[in-house]
């Protein structure tokens, strides 16, 4: 499988948690938060960890993790690279833990843009695969009981949107029927989750 031949590990070092409270920067690029391990695919100054967090076996052990922020990554990794992220951020959180997704939302031509920006786009529906108990009702095909490179984490989410900001003043409702039916009404599609 081209995945498996991609698995050759770029991760620099494990690293293991000296603080009880281990908090990701996921795919951060140049700009990591404060209080946060960055985390990226290419070696930035300042960079805390070097990985490829679609392929990789992540660097950090089971149930580790307190807290992840990860904005604008997602969209660069493919489908089953998208699976491999989730499982992974499944196993090194702790329980009830979790973070904030950020993505440029489906209906903006940010989501477009980027060459380096993967199909499918990031959309409300991409969290739903998420749930162990929705995939198992409506998504079976997915699941790793079925198929090996499946999603096998189970996770609640839920979010809001990072609006266009000619619509910031409008009403809630008018924001809502933007986002319905116009193009660029929102930007960015903004999700927490967290480890059931």
């Amino acid at each position: 499988m081209a995945a498996d031949k991609h698995r050759e590990s770029r991760v620099n070092a494990v690293v293991e948690p000296v603080d009880p409270i281990l908090k990701l920067n996921l795919g951060c690029g140049k700009v990591k938060m404060e209080g946060f391990l960055g985390v990226d695919i290419l070696p930035f100054e300042g960079l805390d960890v070097t990985c490829n967090l679609g392929v990789d076996p992540w660097p950090w052990p089971n149930e580790s993790v307190s807290e992840i922020f990860c904005s604008h990554f997602l969209e660069h990794l493919d489908a089953r690279e998208r699976v491999w992220f989730w499982n992974e951020l499944y196993r090194v959180l702790k329980p009830k833990c979790g973070g904030k997704i950020i993505t440029p939302y489906w209906g903006s031509a940010r989501a477009y843009g980027d060459p380096t920006h993967k199909w499918p786009p990031i959309a409300e529906w991409s969290y739903y695969y998420i749930s162990k108990e929705w995939r198992k009702l409506n998504a079976p095909h997915c699941d790793s009981e079925f198929v090996p490179w499946g999603f096998n984490c189970d996770f609640d989410a839920i979010g809001g949107y990072g609006m266009h900001q000619a619509l910031l003043t409008r009403t809630p409702e008018y924001q809502n029927f933007a986002i319905q039916w116009y193009k660029e009404a929102a930007q960015d599609l903004h999700m927490n989750v967290t480890k059931k």
